[in-house]
């Protein structure tokens, strides 16, 4: 499975940007898709995942009311949207699509796509 990110970039604090990651080369698919993030001299931590069909959603505290996730029902393309963006959100923003075969669970990530937001 090839997981591929993009839309990151430099933005000013309280600017917007789009994140997208696409999913390929598996005939499953992604059961549960999420974005990741890594910032300087920090743990990854999750900031949104949404399962197959986009029925349920969940978000990191810090980003609720400002990030929304979505996926194309049917594919494995995910989008993270990003408003009022802040200085703390600057970090390496990564895609996970987790596939089951059978009884166990296969994470496949992305390479990641740096977001950085000047104050």
């Amino acid at each position: 499975v090839h997981v591929v990110e993009s839309g990151g970039g430099l933005v000013q604090a309280g600017g917007s940007l789009r994140l997208s990651c696409a999913a390929s080369g598996s005939t499953f698919s992604c059961n549960v898709m999420g974005w990741y993030r890594q910032g300087p001299g920090k743990q990854r931590e999750l900031v949104a995942s949404i399962t197959s069909g986009g029925g349920t959603t969940t978000y990191a505290d810090s980003v609720k009311g400002r990030f929304t996730i979505s996926r194309d029902n049917g594919r494995n393309t995910m989008y993270l949207q990003m408003n009022s963006l802040k200085a703390e959100d600057t970090a390496v923003y990564y895609c996970k699509c987790r596939t089951r075969r059978e009884i166990f669970d296969y994470d496949y990530w992305g390479q990641g796509t740096q977001v950085t937001v000047s104050s």
